[in-house]
């Protein structure tokens, strides 16, 4: 009998279809059915490096519809399990009107015998859900980074590694390639069947952050430099961002968007024939690598009043000898044409946040400054190592980009790009912590705020916490402020202030939008199946 091995994953819905997605243990035909709403909808698996997957596309739903769904392989039926405690899986399709809801989190690593990172966030919301009976359910769930961390490995991980190569070999203590990135998705979304249940009824976008390749993945030009010589990376990269495309990207992107995405239809070509895709995959992934504009990971999807622009801030960074930015040309000019109004609420999700404590933005500036020649050769090359130890690579150290993308957002927020939304938020994680920011300037009638939750699981301890609380005082700005000005660091073109938080707690943030209302909620493990409200906030 054909087995299910990971999934059923809901992944893009819209108000008149729906995407699943599966992985099973060979070749066969997927089918999702549901007799009562008239569903029946099928896809043939395609293959990659010995492992099948398959996306069922379901057109002609209703907007607002609930539909209890069935996946059979081959005509057995292996969802819903028989025996499960929790509600049966739905395809939930979005509304036309009315209010949208949005969960959404970062920075969770697998679980741990030892419970070194706490209790799991997405976890306890699952079982909250659960027992809600759909009510209060989020309309989205937006992993925005560091759904697997492939270079920070649990115990099992460890011992599935242990049992295939030799650990001691490099890359010491990291997943190697493609084999061992398709056990760590295994592990993050199928072993708790709480989690499993979650990703099967509510619809699922992602973006990836470093840790889903690497620590510091693309922090800078002498960083790709070194990675590139070491021997291990090219299947390391190639299986990172080849396993990223089929298990998170793919469920990303409408039905249409799919149909013209030429790998895909090159896989599935390459599937019907009876051949294994995998070096298609691996040729297109270490194009994507080389040559960041081959490839397009950001997206946008329109939901009723607002828009969801998801930017990927990793992938897609221009990083040369004589240029650096968040974006490649290609990308930046994308996300410009994306940036518009005539929507209630902009969400611009980005993994890393935009709007940084002040501390920590001007120090990134300061350090971006020095690097590249302001305080001299001896300067540059220490600014490069405390870049690299220290994680300075947000939008605040690509200070070209931060003010394109500022200059696009005060466009839309003054009404110079149709008519001015009553929000704009950015949604990020990355950090460890969360809070919400508010731009104090300039006055418009559109609030502008940074939303950030992150962890999932896996808080910070110790001393990078009390760093990072430090970090967060206004009292900590004015050094780094001053030295970024005595890096000819241009002032600031925003204003903003932490008005909510940090919390550094495990926790999963909702915001909740009402015609012109926003609102957001973050919410911490009180147990493995309860959540307790961290903090709440009226944006607008």
């Amino acid at each position: 009998m054909t087995a299910l091995v990971l999934g059923p994953l809901l992944r893009h819905v819209a108000d008149r279809s729906a995407t699943i997605w599966v992985e099973t243990d060979r070749p066969c035909e997927v089918r999702v059915l549901s007799a009562e709403h008239g569903v029946d909808a099928a896809a043939r698996t395609f293959t990659a490096h010995g492992h099948h997957y398959a996306l069922v596309e379901i057109e002609g739903l209703e907007p607002g519809a609930r539909i209890p769904y069935s996946v059979t392989l081959d005509g057995e039926t292996v969802w819903p399990e028989p025996g499960s405690r929790f509600p049966a899986a739905t395809i939930r399709t979005m509304s036309a009107a009315g209010a949208l809801r949005v969960s959404f989190g970062s920075c969770r690593r697998s679980p741990d015998r030892a419970g070194l990172h706490g209790l799991d966030a997405l976890s306890a919301f699952a079982h909250e859900l659960a027992g809600a009976g759909g009510a209060d359910w989020p309309d989205v769930l937006l992993m925005v980074g560091d759904q697997i961390y492939a270079d920070e490995l649990g115990e099992e991980m460890r011992a599935y590694i242990g049992e295939r190569r030799d650990p001691d070999v490099p890359p010491v203590g990291e997943v190697a390639d493609f084999e061992e990135y398709t056990h760590l998705y295994k592990l993050a979304w199928c072993e708790d069947p709480a989690v499993r249940w979650l990703l099967s009824t509510v619809p699922t976008f992602t973006i990836f952050d470093d840790h889903d390749v690497r620590d510091d993945w693309n922090t800078s030009y002498a960083w790709r430099k070194e990675m590139w010589e070491q021997p291990w990376w090219r299947a390391r990269i190639t299986g990172g961002i080849g396993s990223y495309w089929i298990y998170q990207h793919l469920g990303n992107l409408s039905p249409a968007e799919r149909a013209t995405d030429p790998l895909y239809a090159a896989v599935r070509a390459a599937s019907a024939e009876g051949a294994d895709a995998g070096k298609l995959i691996d040729e297109f992934a270490e194009r994507a690598d080389k040559e960041p504009a081959s490839t397009r990971w950001s997206y946008a999807h329109d939901w009723g009043g607002t828009r969801l622009i998801v930017v990927d801030s990793r992938c897609s960074r221009l990083l040369t000898a004589d240029r650096r930015g968040m974006l490649d040309d290609d990308e930046f000019r994308w996300l410009d044409e994306q940036c518009h109004g005539g929507m209630e609420h902009l969400l611009i999700a980005s993994s890393l946040p935009v709007l940084l404590p002040r501390t920590i933005h001007h120090a990134e500036s300061w350090n971006e400054a020095m690097a590249a020649g302001a305080w001299g050769r001896r300067g540059a090359r220490l600014a490069e190592r405390l870049r690299q130890f220290a994680d300075l690579e947000h939008w605040a150290a690509f200070d070209a980009s931060f003010r394109a993308l500022a200059e696009d957002v005060v466009a839309v927020a003054r009404g110079e790009r149709g008519e001015a939304p009553a929000s704009i938020s950015f949604l990020s994680g990355d950090i460890h912590y969360s809070y919400l920011a508010k731009v104090t300037a300039p006055k418009t009638r559109t609030t502008i705020s940074q939303v950030v939750c992150s962890p999932l699981r896996n808080p910070l301890v110790g001393t990078f916490r009390r760093a990072n609380q430090i970090a967060g005082s206004r009292a900590t700005a004015w050094p780094f402020r001053m030295l970024a000005r005595m890096a000819k660091v241009p002032p600031l073109p925003l204003k903003w202030r932490i008005t909510e938080g940090p919390w550094f707690d495990n926790a999963i943030a909702t915001v909740e939008l009402s015609g012109s209302q926003c609102r957001v909620r973050w919410e911490t493990p009180r147990s493995e199946t309860s959540l307790d409200e961290l903090g709440t906030a009226t944006v607008c």
